[in-house]
């Protein structure tokens, strides 16, 4: 991991959520992410959506506080006793602070997420993050609900599938099917972008990534801006 005074830094949710954006060699990705528990209150009441990620392996680490992860069903608590943590390919999972009471008077929780690199087009990046994290932002702000065919859309371009029900029979498979054709095909007739330019530092890659797809090409404009 490589720190440098130009990194980017994604600040959102009325500064709750800042996401460092650092150099790692052997990653897709590498964030040191700061969460305040205090400013975020309200946000973090409501745990993240079920989801797995079809071509990456993500890692995180606790290096403040107490990380809660939903794996499968089970919760495992990181410290910043714990390794690095692993979470495979098609893992159903969610990631989230603990609430004030169990973190032992800490009021900020700070960690490290990373992704393993993939080849495939549709993989967690920083791409992918801005907008997914920026999006819930100006919903926030602008007090409007989250669009689901919106949220299909933006985890499909990173290859990640909402987590349906443990019984039903391949599950895994039926997600990542409405995602593409959900996320991907419809939304992109209907409009919903997996990229935004105001939301996307590097706007070249992301017209790259919907230019793969003729759903969604139509939206790699490089000389539009919204």
């Amino acid at each position: 991991m490589e720190y440098s005074d130009s990194d980017q830094v994604i600040t959102v949710l009325n500064g709750a959520v800042s996401t460092r954006v650092v150099h790692h060699p052997d990653r897709s990705f590498a964030f040191h992410v700061t969460m305040d528990l205090v400013k975020g209150a309200s946000f973090f009441k409501q745990k993240p959506p079920l989801h797995f990620h079809a071509n990456q392996d993500e890692y995180i680490q606790a290096l403040e506080g107490k990380v809660g992860l939903d794996v499968e069903g089970k919760e495992v608590v990181l410290t910043t006793e714990d390794p690095e943590f692993c979470i495979g390919a098609w893992v159903n999972h969610r990631s989230y602070p603990l609430e004030p009471s169990l973190q032992d008077g800490s009021k900020i929780v700070r960690f490290l997420l990373s992704g393993e690199k993939s080849r495939s087009i549709f993989e967690l990046n920083t791409l992918f993050f801005e907008n997914w994290y920026k999006y819930q932002d100006e919903m926030l702000q602008l007090n409007k609900g989250i669009s689901f065919i919106q949220v299909l859309s933006m985890f499909d371009a990173g290859g990640t599938y909402v987590s349906l029900p443990r019984w039903l029979s391949f599950g895994r498979r039926i997600s990542q099917v409405m995602g593409i054709v959900v996320g991907r095909w419809l939304g992109g007739l209907l409009g919903y972008q997996p990229f935004y330019r105001k939301y996307s530092t590097d706007w070249d890659l992301a017209c790259q990534k919907m230019e793969s797809s003729i759903f969604q090409r139509h939206f790699a404009q490089r000389l539009k801006t919204d």
